[in-house]
């Protein structure tokens, strides 16, 4: 299912954050929004999410306006991972994964063999079956990415939405976390992710939004919007783009700016 923002304006306390921001997610696609801190990047995923109200503007899944729904029914289009999620304490994988099923529970609709079925299902598609009786706080981190992403799917939502799913994470995990979102938009949803690593958005995405002061300044796919001039104007660095040798995708390697020689003992 599709998600469109159109002529988005969100912000806080009259300041401005996002600025009539377009973006386009297709049924299927991963789309990553890249961009320096302080850009607009999580208050647009917010404002996508029913979490932020925008200032005027629209976000349309599948045609509809979500923030003209009903909560419920909005939690059934899209889910949202934050980017600081947090847990009871002491709770177990599954425990946590059926937290997902939370917005189709109700005062008429009680747990049922199809909310089971929905988080081994989630539980499945992560490789997390195998620690659904574990503790959340036992595990390590790629593995807890893992079992939040478990939480996210249980919802079963034609839209994801993830604010810097591979945060904190090595590269082993992060390349983990990232080919399990490929997997998840290969199998018909549609995700939105903010991302940090440039390199990274460019291999898993097949659409980059690039923001700066609340703007979009670039959108694409990695080979029409990455570029030397881009990294510049973003992060305000000299940097070459390199060409994977596996994909074409394109590395961004910042260039080292010189400094004085040492002057003392190491």
């Amino acid at each position: 299912m599709e998600l469109r923002t159109e002529q988005l304006m969100a912000g806080y306390s009259g300041r401005r954050v996002v600025d009539g921001v377009d973006v386009t997610a297709p049924s299927g696609h991963v789309v990553a929004i890249v961009g320096p801190n302080g850009c607009g990047k999580s208050t647009l995923l917010r404002s996508m999410a029913r979490l932020h109200t925008p200032d005027s503007g629209r976000v349309l899944v599948g045609g509809e306006d979500v923030w003209r729904m009903r909560q419920r029914e909005a939690a059934h289009r899209i889910a949202l991972l934050p980017q600081a999620p947090q847990a009871p304490e002491a709770v177990t994988v599954a425990g946590l994964v059926r937290y997902g099923r939370h917005p189709h529970q109700g005062l008429f609709r009680q747990w049922s063999r199809d909310d089971e079925q929905a988080v081994e299902r989630a539980l499945h598609a992560t490789g997390t079956a195998a620690l659904a009786g574990r503790r959340l706080d036992e595990l390590s981190g790629g593995q807890r990415q893992r079992c939040w992403l478990a939480m996210t799917l249980a919802q079963e939502t034609p839209v994801l939405l993830l604010d810097e799913p591979t945060s904190a994470l090595d590269i082993g995990h992060a390349a983990e976390v990232l080919d399990l979102v490929r997997a998840i938009a290969s199998d018909g949803r549609t995700v939105v992710m903010v991302v940090h690593d440039l390199a990274a958005a460019a291999r898993y995405a097949d659409t980059l939004v690039a923001m700066r002061n609340g703007r979009v300044v670039a959108c694409g796919t990695a080979r029409e919007t990455i570029d030397a001039a881009l990294v510049r104007e973003l992060y305000g660095v000299d940097a070459e783009i390199l060409t994977a040798p596996s994909d074409g995708s394109p590395v961004v390697v910042p260039v080292a700016r010189p400094t004085a020689a040492p002057t003392g003992p190491c």
